[in-house]
């Protein structure tokens, strides 16, 4: 195993086994992390030796997401810019794994949280385990899904258990055009909001996950994967599906309160969704009623507006569309120009940890639409951010929820 710092590297035969090693910190992606990962997924395309590559985590996480304090670092400093490149190269990376040619496996055994989703998601294969907790917690750091999450949250193929849907989307061009949005799925606004914690059955059940095994079979399913000696995903996928367990979905869970979450999150505006979920808790409503009421309550005024316009506009985007959108988004974010709800988030949740951020604005009603319509907006003289022609993919390559 030649080790790279932060993404060790594994060769054996035709595969290409990465793990991201930095377990001390969950596995948040660095700068390092990303450049190093964005190179060798792009050498690995032009090597005919190569056939699959297997990404996995260190210790008791897959990715908690990006490394956002060196990020803060540089706000503080006045160059937001350099937090911006970050950014930029994180989304280059999630957009060349949405567009790969070769099959990815993501092994999700624990933590998968913001920018861990992003490493992973985005590939055809993502397995998890009794061990994955899933999550996009950005709205209460003041930020947003992002990594492409206004693509794959606004997709949430099986959470309402629509098998027919879920079979379009896997086997077709993902065109949201293409179908009805008369009664879209609403999944994608209730995690995407709320950050809330998904375990590997939900992350299953609702499509997050292609495949399910206990975590002691791991070790056995990547010897089989590695004599492969094929890119064919349909040869990989058999060997995947001959491991995998239906997992035994709590009653507690949120999959089966999808009427409720259909019913309040289809709601136009956040303050629409809040107030179809009190409705709900004065008609005999559970505590996760409650603790979902709280958890809107407690993120960010700015973060939740722009993070459900963000994701209802995904429903009609590609994934290089959605990237990009969100990179228009993550500037402004980092300028602060409109609000410094990111700077904050992060004081209190990640640096001092008082958990008690000062928002501003501190209501829903005062971030008023004109401020919501400006985070769409290009930032002035920054450039959109622009992705590389992705010529004669085949089937496999486009992004695979």
């Amino acid at each position: 195993m030649a080790s790279h710092s932060q993404v060790l590297v594994e060769e054996k035969s035709s595969v290409r086994i990465l793990t991201l090693n930095r377990p001390k910190q969950l596995n948040a992606l660095s700068f390092q992390m990303i450049s190093r990962l964005l190179q060798l997924f792009l050498a690995y395309e032009e090597d005919p030796s190569v056939k699959l590559v297997i990404l996995k985590g260190q210790g008791r996480a897959f990715c908690a997401g990006g490394d956002v304090s060196a990020v803060v670092r540089d706000i503080g400093q006045g160059n937001w810019r350099l937090g911006a490149k970050f950014f930029a190269d994180e989304y280059m990376l999630n957009y060349v794994m949405a567009t790969y040619t070769k099959p990815q496996v993501s092994i999700l055994n624990g933590i998968v949280m913001g920018g861990g989703a992003g490493v992973s998601v985005h590939g055809p294969f993502r397995i998890a385990t009794e061990n994955t907790v899933f999550a996009m917690p950005e709205t209460v750091l003041g930020l947003f899904p992002d990594v492409g999450a206004s693509y794959f949250l606004s997709r949430l193929p099986g959470f309402f258990g629509n098998n027919t849907l879920s079979f379009f989307f896997f086997a077709f061009p993902l065109d949201p055009q293409a179908i009805s949005l008369s009664h879209p799925s609403c999944s994608g606004e209730y995690v995407g909001l709320t950050g809330a914690r998904l375990d590997g059955a939900d992350m299953l059940a609702c499509g997050l996950a292609t495949h399910y095994l206990p975590s002691t079979r791991l070790t056995a399913l990547e010897a089989e994967l590695c004599r492969v000696d094929s890119s064919d995903p349909a040869l990989v996928s058999t060997i995947l599906d001959a491991y995998t367990q239906n997992p035994h979905l709590k009653q507690q869970s949120a999959y089966h309160r999808l009427d409720v979450i259909d019913r309040c999150f289809s709601g136009r505006t956040v303050e629409e969704i809040i107030a179809a979920l009190e409705r709900e808790a004065t008609h005999g409503g559970d505590d996760w009623i409650s603790s979902t009421i709280r958890a809107l309550k407690k993120a960010s005024p700015a973060s939740l507006k722009i993070s459900l316009r963000s994701i209802r506009e995904g429903r009609l985007q590609g994934v290089g569309q959605c990237l990009s959108r969100e990179y228009r988004m993550v500037c402004h974010v980092l300028k602060g120009d409109i609000s410094k709800d990111f700077v904050e988030g992060c004081r209190a949740i990640l640096i001092d940890k008082d958990k008690n951020p000062k928002w501003e604005p501190w209501r829903l009603e005062e971030m008023k639409d004109r401020m919501v319509e400006q985070y769409f907006k290009r930032v002035e003289e920054e450039e959109d951010l622009k992705f590389p022609a992705r010529k004669n993919l085949p089937a496999l390559a486009m992004a695979k929820l």
